[in-house]
């Protein structure tokens, strides 16, 4: 009869929530937002050199001062530049999805930040340059798009294939997310394993909200193989960090071990090769995760609690398979 009972009371609880869930993403779906993307690399592209006076009056801030107007018009004439411009137009040739998912995000950001304005959103190229792929300010963002043409593409031969994996079109809008994520979370002075963990945990709890239309797999940056391993493996993770006695830890090789990108995470162990990189983080999310589940507390302000606060009140326990 109690296993009934409890059953039951669990799958109302569920149906609140799902039911609450779905109430307000039916908001924010109202939420009026008016931004347009800006084609700024097939403008460039289709640009001749007496155009240039107009750009850099419509686009000042892409145009650093420092830089000859001749090295902009020798940039339009380079052939190797047209091959770029060709190729970011045959994937990007249309926009609306992206467009679309960009809307969304704002959508979100605006429901969960009173304060938000939609900021310009210009496309353009920046020769590859991976680890900037995308920039936001206050009033501006900035998706360089040839680093999502897809990890096969030719123009990233030379890339390690761990990031290579994450230069698809799919990645555009969790990488913007990335970069909210980070202006709205509060990160304490890093000082063990434990801190790093929730704060990238914080990360994408926050994009677990501003981007629900996307898979757990995206919001990371995994292959759905890879998402596949981590669920597969939490608790043996959990308890390597706890036995190793990892989360007090304050040894600086653990960040590269377990947070920052790899081709794998570094137990030391056999299995290392199997494993994806960061699965820190992934801990991390999870913890959060519990917390948010398991506390009646507002987004935002979760995002400015330390990791104490968090972590002595997720009541986290991974799962077993």
């Amino acid at each position: 009869m109690k296993k009934k009972l409890f059953l039951y009371l669990s799958v109302a609880t569920l149906a609140i929530a799902c039911n609450k869930d779905s109430k307000i993403e039916q908001d924010i779906a109202n939420i009026d937002v008016d931004f347009k993307v800006e084609r700024f690399d097939e403008i460039f592209a289709k640009s001749q050199p007496n155009d240039l006076p107009k750009l850099k009056t419509t686009f000042p801030f892409l145009f650093s001062k420092r830089i000859n107007d001749s090295v902009w018009i020798d940039r339009m004439k380079d052939t190797l530049q047209q091959h770029l411009f060709a190729e970011v137009d045959k994937t990007f040739g249309n926009f609306d999805g992206v467009t679309k998912d960009i809307k969304s995000l704002f959508q979100h950001l605006k429901y969960y930040d009173k304060t938000f304005t939609e900021p310009r959103v210009i496309t353009l190229t920046n020769f590859v340059d991976y680890r900037n792929k995308t920039i936001i300010t206050d009033t501006i963002v900035l998706i360089a798009l040839d680093n999502y043409l897809g990890e096969e593409h030719e123009f990233y031969v030379d890339i390690p294939r761990y990031l290579a994996q994450n230069l698809k079109p799919s990645q555009i809008v969790p990488d913007l997310a990335t970069d909210y994520a980070q202006k709205y979370s509060f990160q304490s002075q890093q000082k063990t394993l434990l801190d790093d963990m929730i704060y990238f945990g914080k990360q994408l709890c926050f994009k677990d909200r501003m981007i629900p239309f996307e898979t757990d797999a995206e919001k990371i940056g995994y292959t759905q193989e890879q998402l596949d391993w981590a669920i597969s493996n939490e608790s043996y993770i959990w308890r390597y960090f706890i036995e190793k006695e990892l989360l007090y830890s304050t040894d600086n090789s653990l960040p590269s071990r377990f947070m920052n990108p790899a081709p794998f995470t570094k137990f030391y162990l056999e299995l290392d090769s199997e494993s994806p990189g960061r699965l820190g983080q992934y801990m991390g999310w999870q913890i959060v995760r519990s917390y948010m589940e398991h506390n009646d507390v507002k987004l935002m302000d979760m995002l400015q609690m330390d990791t104490k606060d968090i972590f002595d009140n997720a009541k986290f326990k991974p799962r077993k398979e």
